[in-house]
């Protein structure tokens, strides 16, 4: 099955989900197929192949972007890998400007090509998101290393009234929660399709944080 078969649609329609417009769907067939192409060489994901990665990854962050908040001008993805959710995000949400931060040089390689074979007006930044000096109106992270202290970086880059974006599990929200700090208010997480206890855990940072 392909995503230009409108397995996507499927999936999507599986978990309440509302389809994908042709143009977006022409869009993910072709990101998916460079995960696949790429993901031969070096490791971007631990699923290979297309069904996973659509089912789980592609759906999951179509969900994420969809239940961000309106207004949203900027964004990081902090740790972006393979590009989730910030590419999803970039496809789904155009009218948000997309940053992905990826420190490992060839999975920023692979974000460049992407970028460019999907003609998409965002920003790679091939390093270390913590070396950033500006702010975002939201920054999302994702199965990155040391998550907690990740949290702890990426919540210092979130600008006033701004939102930090976890995709996480029930079992470790509380934990990411105190990582991020005091400076947040939580809303109540948004359950994300494929079981496994995954969340959308979304604070606002309603005063600069001190801690």
């Amino acid at each position: 099955m392909s995503v230009g078969e409108a397995r996507l649609n499927e999936l999507l329609a599986a978990v309440d989900q509302e389809p994908v417009d042709d143009e977006q769907r022409a869009r993910f067939e072709l990101y998916v197929s460079l995960l696949l192409r790429w993901n031969a060489r070096m490791n971007l994901t631990s699923v290979r192949d297309e069904e996973g990665i659509v089912s789980r990854h592609i759906i999951e962050s179509i969900v994420v972007a969809r239940n961000l908040p309106a207004g949203i001008a900027t964004l990081l993805d902090f740790g972006s890998g393979a590009g989730l959710p910030g590419i999803p995000i970039a496809l789904c949400r155009p009218e948000i400007a997309v940053m992905l931060a990826e420190s490992q040089g060839k999975k920023a390689a692979f974000l460049r090509e992407a970028v460019r074979v999907l003609d998409l007006k965002i920003r790679v930044h091939g390093g270390r998101a913590e070396a950033l000096a500006e702010k975002f109106d939201c920054v999302t992270l994702r199965a990155v290393d040391r998550m907690g202290e990740a949290v702890r970086s990426g919540a210092r880059l979130v600008q006033e009234h701004g939102c930090l974006a976890l995709m996480t599990t029930l079992a470790d929200e509380a934990g990411l929660k105190v990582a991020a700090g005091a400076g947040f208010e939580w809303i109540d997480p948004a359950l994300l399709p494929g079981g496994r206890g995954r969340i959308l855990a979304l604070g606002f940072r309603r005063h600069s944080q001190t801690d």
